[in-house]
């Protein structure tokens, strides 16, 4: 059992939130090495020459992480509430509406792509997620088809990307799966996948993607990553 094995094991649970951690926010424009992540999330350390938010997203993001084991580790049920609660411990602080859906329209830098008309954020998200409980295919399928999806509805005014990556582990790990670490080296791949499953209903080179993504948390699982 693969959330069993992260909670028994403290450096195994610790190598994946720092990875799971750095890389995320990485992707997200982060200035902050590796390393730096390391120092904040296990040495408690204040950087002063790094903004406080790039440091509270840090700390953030392994409360969120620390959050959603537990979650898993109870059976408890991946569902829209779990994304609203995501969104409120990775944005606390950070956002004045952390926890609660954009009352505005968005654009998403660098592609042409519509996201969803702000009134209707609720109601497609919860739809959304609903999809998970009569879902029929594999959860690497599903955990692509909900994560392009998820994304371009864009729920949230911030956090979209890393809400996303958290329920598509959260996906994961319910089935057994490691979690899924998307590397900021492939930042542009996995961009241009999320985007023609987005705008050519062709989700097969995500779906792949996903699945190298997966072996690299197969690798921490077994202490092989170094």
């Amino acid at each position: 059992n693969v959330i069993a094995e992260i909670l028994d094991n403290p450096d195994i649970r610790d190598q994946f939130i720092l990875k799971l951690t750095y890389h995320s926010n990485k992707i997200e424009g982060s200035t902050l090495s590796e390393p730096d992540t390391a120092a904040i999330l296990f040495d408690n350390a204040a950087l002063p020459n790094k903004t406080l938010t790039e440091q509270l997203e840090v700390k953030n993001h392994q409360s969120a992480l620390n959050y959603l084991f537990d979650h898993l580790n109870k059976k408890e049920k991946n569902d829209e509430k779990l994304v609203l609660k995501l969104h409120s411990i990775l944005m606390n602080s950070i956002l004045p509406n952390a926890g609660g859906y954009r009352n505005h329209p968005v654009r998403i830098t660098g592609v042409n792509l519509p996201t969803a008309n702000y009134v209707s954020v609720p109601k497609l998200t919860s739809e959304l997620m609903r999809t998970l409980d009569n879902n029929e295919k594999d959860v690497i399928t599903s955990s692509a088809h909900i994560h392009s999806k998820f994304e371009q509805i864009h729920p949230f005014s911030d956090g979209n990307g890393r809400v996303g990556r958290l329920l598509m582990n959260a996906m994961l790990l319910e089935a057994n799966f490691a979690p899924a670490v998307i590397l900021q080296q492939q930042k542009q791949l996995y961009y241009a996948y999320l985007y023609k499953a987005q705008t050519k209903e062709d989700e097969s080179q995500l779906e792949n993607f996903i699945c190298d993504s997966i072996v690299y948390g197969f690798e921490i699982l077994e202490r092989k990553d170094k």
